[in-house]
């Protein structure tokens, strides 16, 4: 009878022991699995984020509903990535034409144009210029950052400016210039008036 017991106690004991290698085995499998998966996805992720295309020594134009350049931007290369639908420019120019209004240059080292909301990121040694017209002074502002909304002809930046506009000088920290309407707010500074002939 205690032979019995015994042999029933070390056939559970053996049937214990089968069971919980097989939970360790199936628990390392699906670790194992979902490992691999995390690698694939992190391999996955990197190739996506890579340029879809590079273009060397470009130049785009934006037109007008009426067939006339509105703007174009050119710069030495571009490399747009499909993920973010952004592009990566090295030293982009960026000329404002639309018709009726001065003509506005803007360069820099270099550029993020963000498709999807026709914004363009100018970033580091950003160099802003608008030539004199019958009705305005000529303009040049430079900044580190400049963001322009090429469809509302909007420049803006909150970081420090310094600005010529004929013979005046400012220095301030933040500008929003409206190329439409040739207003131009600029933050807390200092205006230089040239003296007035006497």
């Amino acid at each position: 009878m205690t032979t019995l017991a015994n042999r029933r106690t070390s056939h559970r004991w053996r049937l214990l022991a089968l069971m919980l290698t097989a939970v360790f085995f199936a628990f390392g499998s699906f670790w194992l699995l979902q490992a691999m998966q995390d690698d694939d996805d992190g391999r996955l992720g990197d190739a996506g984020n890579e340029p879809d295309y590079i273009v060397e020594n470009f130049s785009f134009v934006r037109m007008t509903p009426g067939g006339r350049p509105r703007y174009v931007v050119s710069g030495e290369r571009l490399a747009h990535h499909p993920v973010t639908d952004v592009s990566e420019v090295s030293k982009p120019v960026v000329e404002s034409m639309a018709p009726g209004r001065p003509r506005m240059t803007m360069h820099a080292d270099r550029a993020q144009i963000h498709h999807q909301e026709d914004r363009v990121e100018l970033m580091d040694n950003v160099d802003i210029q608008r030539p004199a017209t019958p009705t305005s002074q000529a303009m040049r502002a430079r900044t580190d950052a400049l963001t322009v909304l090429t469809d509302e002809e909007i420049v803006k930046t909150e970081r420090p400016v310094q600005m010529t506009l004929g013979a005046s000088s400012l220095e301030g920290v933040g500008m929003v210039a409206e190329n439409p309407t040739q207003k131009m707010h600029v933050g807390r500074g200092q205006i230089v008036y040239p003296p007035r002939p006497r």
